[in-house]
């Protein structure tokens, strides 16, 4: 008989796999009522970021009458390994550590160590991957590499320091995250990409000396349309600039060739310039919504499980998680959620008449 110690809130504990063996209760891969399938999930580590981007977390709000988690409201290392655990036996292949900004959770690095020695099956290593905004990045590449980071994705919304420092209301210099890429690059990170959100009249006519810039550099370059996340980023449908625009802008420049997706679910559009200088992507959650493809859950920082990134309500896992809960429970709960996941706000968002009014925010919830 098979052991699977787990972790609970009282300490550590064993279960067999009688209790385990969620094949034989659930159906298996997960679907939602779309017949979507479960297979990345997004963990937000951290509620707490050292940039204020206005797109995300806007200083007026945030800095004025927002209050961050105190350390125990966190779900713990130990907690998320246990979670992930279970999503994985469920169908997740990738997670991808977000925030807020998760380079500022302490101890980041045993967090992906844990993880990165998760197998999906047949001895395959779950792949993990981390988004930051790479101001502690020149610290912390290496690291991050010999613990099993797979893949890092970097935000940078321009090269020019007053445009950047301008989105993200902040002292940072471009240098600082061109350090952080650069570091990335050297530790030995064959994936690297970078995402730029694209804001008419902000920084828009950055887009093609971005495109300039990492071309030929082994780097990936995805524009993004400026999106309705959350509540507190006075969004307007004026402000977006449409990946048609995006691709026509740098097309100009450097032809670009379409490429197939990686994978089922891909949210980026991909390109290749014709001449053989690299590859950029396009993510087109507004104007070429992809919502019939997507397979993402969203762990909050509270533990709560979010469906959807423009969703208004979450599931509470750390209640019962540390209640003490069997794994067995906590599986059914989150196949529960999912197998009534109906969501498809970007393919509706044109036929509503009034947005929704409480939106969880990208900071809380990840990108």
């Amino acid at each position: 008989m098979k052991i699977y110690p787990i972790q609970t809130h009282g300490g550590e504990t064993v279960r067999d796999d009688r209790e385990l063996d969620v094949a034989r209760d659930l159906a298996l891969p997960l679907r939602d009522t779309l017949q979507r399938p479960l297979r990345d999930l997004r963990i937000s580590v951290t509620d707490r970021c050292n940039l204020r981007c206005t797109y995300c977390m806007p200083r007026e709000i945030f800095d004025a009458s927002h209050t961050f988690l105190p350390h125990a409201e966190l779900l713990t290392f130990e907690e998320i390994e246990r979670i992930a655990r279970l999503f994985i036996q469920l169908g997740v292949q990738k997670i991808r550590l977000t925030g807020g900004e998760p380079l500022l959770r302490r101890g980041i690095e045993q967090l992906v160590e844990k993880l990165a020695r998760l197998n999906t099956g047949e001895d395959k290593p779950v792949e993990v991957a981390l988004t930051t905004n790479a101001v502690l990045l020149a610290r912390k590449a290496q690291a991050l590499k010999e613990v099993g980071l797979a893949r890092v994705t970097v935000s940078l919304d321009s090269l020019r320091d007053d445009t950047f420092r301008r989105m993200s209301d902040s002292d940072i210099a471009v240098a600082t995250v061109l350090d952080g890429i650069a570091a990335a690059q050297a530790a030995g990170f064959e994936q690297i990409k970078i995402n730029m959100v694209v804001k008419r009249g902000v920084n828009d006519q950055d887009i093609v000396p971005m495109a300039e810039h990492f071309r030929h550099s082994g780097v990936e370059l995805r524009f993004i349309e400026f999106m309705d996340v959350g509540s507190s980023n006075g969004w307007r449908m004026d402000e977006v600039v449409p990946a048609r625009e995006i691709l026509a802008r740098v097309g100009a420049h450097y032809p670009l060739q379409a490429i197939d997706p990686d994978y089922a679910g891909e949210v980026a559009a991909r390109w290749r310039y014709a001449d053989g200088g690299g590859e950029i992507g396009v993510i087109a959650a507004v104007t070429q919504a992809f919502c019939q493809e997507c397979s993402r859950a969203r762990l909050a920082t509270d533990g709560k499980l979010y469906t959807c990134l423009f969703a208004t309500e979450g599931q509470d896992l750390r209640s019962p998680l540390r209640a003490g809960v069997s794994d067995q429970m906590l599986l059914k709960l989150v196949a529960g959620c999912w197998g009534r996941r109906a969501d498809r706000y970007s393919e509706l968002r044109p036929l509503l008449t009034t947005p929704p009014s409480a939106k969880v925010e990208m900071s809380y919830i990840g990108g």
